[in-house]
């Protein structure tokens, strides 16, 4: 090929490429993501934040069924787990002498009436929790032959820290809730004057009104109002969202049906279902987003799909 012709050809297909490029159709923005996304309003209502902690089942009162005699237990009436009411007979015992020689004197003279027995009764009503002689066994006088559990005196026994010792004030009355579910009304009654050295906790009696018989050493849940609004702004907690170190909180708040921006907010109480929003002072029109908030920019598309 000729270098002129060669030159023409190339100042041609220069010239084609060019126009190519500036005819090309432009391309088109892409489409910002919609976000599907559930929305609920703020609510106002009363409001609690509590803490929960463990307390024990126990008998504070136990007594000793004694012997009065040195002697041989003859009959036993008592069982562990039975209950028994004040003044009951438990034991039967009877001396060495009168086993020895209380048939002979009543063969001899029967109006005599001769017995050397002792029974043995229940200083209270309550559970018996221990037998310790069976029938045959030789006792001697003030030694301890079973042990009953005063009915009355069951409670709770919760071991606060001392430094929350203040929750008490406005916690007269507390909620407990057994491993199966069931829940008692509980009574604060009392403090023990001293701490666990190594917990520094404080030991409070709660008295409870139980139907039913409840083990000793059984752990109840205990719910503690630490702080409580009557008139709380409150979301869902779904809809607060915060940074790693959880120290920015901020909602996505709806500014048209498409529309969500991102919204600082300060946090109050909160309970396991709600949280409460002291400031900006949302109205009960506001739209805020509960669920397809996470990982949204500070301006998003959205589409709701629910209000609740």
């Amino acid at each position: 090929m000729k270098k002129g012709n060669l030159t023409k050809y190339l100042y041609l297909l220069t010239a084609g490429l060019l126009s190519a490029c500036h005819g090309a159709a432009p391309t088109e923005d892409v489409a910002a993501p919609v976000t599907p996304v559930l929305v609920s309003y703020v609510t106002v209502g009363p409001l609690s934040e509590s803490t929960e902690l463990n307390a024990v089942s126990a008998y504070l009162q136990k007594s000793y069924v004694k012997a009065n005699i040195n002697g041989y237990v003859q009959s036993v009436r008592a069982q562990v787990g039975q209950q028994v009411a004040g003044n009951e007979i438990l034991f039967s015992l009877i001396t060495k002498e009168a086993r020895a020689i209380g048939n002979a004197v009543n063969q001899l003279d029967p109006e005599f009436k001769f017995s050397g027995t002792s029974n043995i009764r229940a200083g209270q009503a309550g559970f018996i929790t221990d037998v310790n002689h069976q029938k045959g066994d030789y006792v001697q006088d003030g030694e301890a032959l079973a042990v009953i559990i005063n009915k009355n005196s069951f409670v709770f026994l919760l071991d606060l820290p001392y430094e929350q010792r203040a929750l008490m004030i406005n916690n007269k009355t507390l909620e407990l809730t057994l491993p199966d579910g069931e829940k008692l009304k509980g009574t604060i009654s009392g403090t023990l004057p001293m701490v666990d050295s190594a917990s520094q906790a404080q030991r409070v009696i709660i008295r409870v009104d139980i139907s039913h018989p409840i083990p000793e050493g059984l752990i109840a849940r205990v719910s503690i109002i630490k702080a409580a609004r009557p008139n709380a702004n409150t979301l869902p907690k779904s809809a607060v969202l915060t940074n790693e170190t959880e120290d920015d909180f901020w909602v996505m708040k709806l500014i048209n049906d498409s529309t969500a921006i991102k919204v600082p907010v300060k946090r109050g109480i909160e309970n396991k279902d709600k949280v409460e929003i002291l400031s900006p002072v949302f109205t009960s029109r506001d739209r805020i987003i509960t669920t397809g908030n996470y990982g949204m920019a500070d301006t998003a598309k959205v589409k709701v799909v629910k209000q609740l």
